[in-house]
């Protein structure tokens, strides 16, 4: 009698199932996991951003005439998934240039829809998520979203 060698096509079927529903449960987590390590390029930035600009002041008791709203120039060294802005503030009857807003937009790819801001008193919103993420949370406009469903 000979005997039989190698895998039954009943065996091969239950692996295949099995590293399918790892991947299917795997893969989700990862582009998400992606997803926020890409998310950690405009915090870093913004908040760069944000030290410089007080430097600044410190200096000129003023954020006017500060560059593009900033000696402290809008980031320039680790950008690759946002884009950048910022704006002073003028609101009626304030003294100019007390003020400012950087925004930082995600450009494309798994960022695109995120956006965040901070101003001068580092007060950070979240003014936009990806659609894959839902809606905003309630106190977006206090903090920056960092994970679904947070």
């Amino acid at each position: 009698m000979r005997l039989a060698r190698g895998f039954t096509l009943i065996e091969l079927l239950i692996v295949v199932a099995v590293i399918g529903i790892l991947a299917a449960i795997a893969y989700p987590n990862y582009t998400d996991y992606v997803r926020r390590s890409n998310l950690q390029e405009a915090f870093a930035n913004l908040s760069d951003y944000r030290v410089r600009m007080e430097q600044f002041y410190q200096d000129n008791r003023t954020y006017a005439n500060a560059g593009n709203c900033g000696a402290a120039a809008i980031p320039g060294g680790n950008i690759k998934y946002f884009s950048y802005a910022c704006a002073l503030n003028t609101t009626v009857g304030a003294p100019a240039g007390q003020s400012y807003t950087m925004t930082a937009t995600g450009a494309a790819g798994s960022v695109s829809g995120f956006i965040f801001d901070i101003n001068e008193r580092n007060v950070r919103r979240t003014l936009g998520i990806s659609p894959a993420w839902g809606a905003l949370p309630g106190d977006a406009g206090q903090r920056w979203v960092d994970r679904k469903g947070s």
